[in-house]
């Protein structure tokens, strides 16, 4: 009995994971398809500011993930750095820099983060930048932004990194999806229900089963607790 329920178990947990894996199809997210039509006229020498900034604000999207790893920050930073520099008007760029290279500093000699000098400094690069990337009202894109933001990428985005950085931009923004994630069930996504509520209710079921059936067991075989 005790194999039989922890069966039908992991059949109802793993073979759920199974069945997604299956049915699952890639599915870029929406920044990806904005990335890619920015980044074809980007590499060709042929952007425009626009397509600067729907670049940027597509890499701060990944780079608002939690798991992103360095070696890819490093090219995302690499790339956003290089856009503000060249989205800032000539009157802009130095103070750009400056005000960046300011804040680098700050983040280097501070042992908390609540330090108030960094607080300034951090809001007065978001103005600055939530301006140059095209940010309109809040977005915690913007927020991010200063802390990836490095003045040592400012003057180029070598070749080099252009590969990689469209190879990090597709890994970070597909995601596997199937009938079961999209499909909702009373208001959630089905794999949602299924894994928060049903499994739990099922547990419960299967608990109640065995305490039934054990008392059976000892009737029928004379038994008493």
């Amino acid at each position: 009995m005790v194999v039989q329920l922890v069966l039908i178990w992991a059949v109802a947990i793993f073979g759920f994971q199974v069945l997604l894996k299956v049915l699952g199809k890639p599915v870029p997210e929406d920044d990806y398809f904005i990335f890619r039509s920015a980044w074809e006229r980007i590499a060709a020498g042929d952007a425009g500011t626009e397509d600067l900034r729907s670049a940027s604000r597509s890499a701060l999207s990944v780079l608002g993930k939690g798991s992103v790893d360095p070696a890819d920050r490093e090219v995302l930073d690499h790339f956003i750095s290089w856009t503000a520099f060249r989205i800032a008007g000539e009157d802009q760029k130095e103070v750009l820099r400056t005000e960046v290279r300011a804040f680098e500093g700050i983040a280097a000699a501070i042992t908390d983060i609540r330090d108030k000098t960094y607080l300034e400094k951090k809001g007065e690069l978001v103005t600055m930048l939530a301006g140059l990337y095209g940010f309109s009202g809040p977005d915690i894109r913007a927020r991010i932004a200063p802390l990836e933001i490095r003045s040592a990428f400012m003057d180029s985005f070598p070749e080099d990194l252009h590969d990689r950085l469209n190879v990090a931009m597709g890994f970070y923004l597909t995601h596997y999806r199937s009938a079961l994630t999209d499909f909702r069930f009373i208001g959630f996504p089905f794999h949602y229900f299924y894994t928060a509520f049903f499994l739990l209710v099922l547990f419960v079921g299967l608990c109640w089963l065995y305490c039934v059936r054990t008392d059976m067991f000892n009737r029928r075989y004379g038994i008493e607790d």
